[in-house]
């Protein structure tokens, strides 16, 4: 019984030794990588600072550019566009009456200041609205004491429209609109004004 006591004695004080060994030799190993990790990453950062090359030591991040980031954003935005303000005048809008008068064979408007009174007045007045206003504001107008000279010694017409995207396409929706091709047929007219902002025009026209 002795004999075995001291056999297995013996046997654990071997196995405490070895595992004893095995620890120091993780220990020591763990250590020489973790200075050789460290002597070896010197070394790469040396060779590339000799070579006028630099690695940060933290990750960067990678921002794309404003501009990147709104191409993005408008490829992925399905609302539609907003819709263009016409940007066509007045004096486009005359030539363009004049042209298509010339070609039916009937004489060009000319330019009269005083008819350019009222058609200013009553594009301010649609800008104001909003809308068209079925000729009120020109009879209100054609009432009026301060524009009585005018009145009285032409005989005054007026031809409205909106939602034309150009002077051109004004001139066709008053040719293919019944009472309004007129302006564009009408050879007793002798003299005329045109304006317009926002796809809204005004022409007046006299003889």
């Amino acid at each position: 019984m002795k004999t075995f006591l001291t056999v297995f004695t013996n046997l654990a004080t071997v196995l405490i030794g070895i595992l004893i060994l095995i620890i120091v030799g993780i220990v020591f190993y763990t250590i020489g990588y973790t200075q050789g990790s460290y002597k070896t990453q010197n070394d790469i950062k040396r060779l590339l600072a000799d070579h006028n090359i630099y690695v940060s030591s933290q990750a960067e991040s990678v921002v794309p550019d404003q501009e990147d980031l709104s191409e993005g954003q408008d490829q992925q935005t399905n609302e539609p566009a907003a819709p263009k303000t016409p940007d066509w005048t007045g004096p486009e809008l005359f030539e363009a009456v004049n042209n298509r008068r010339i070609q039916l064979g009937v004489n060009p408007l000319q330019l009269d200041l005083k008819l350019c009174t009222i058609a200013s007045i009553r594009l301010n007045e649609l800008l104001k609205l909003g809308e068209l206003d079925a000729h009120d504001g020109f009879l209100v107008l054609s009432e009026r004491e301060e524009y009585s000279y005018i009145f009285n010694n032409y005989n005054v017409y007026e031809f409205l429209l909106s939602g034309a995207q150009t002077a051109q396409e004004a001139v066709d929706l008053w040719e293919n609109t019944l009472g309004h091709s007129k302006l564009l047929t009408g050879g007793e007219y002798v003299w005329g004004c045109t304006y317009a902002q926002n796809g809204f025009g005004v022409a007046i026209t006299a003889f």
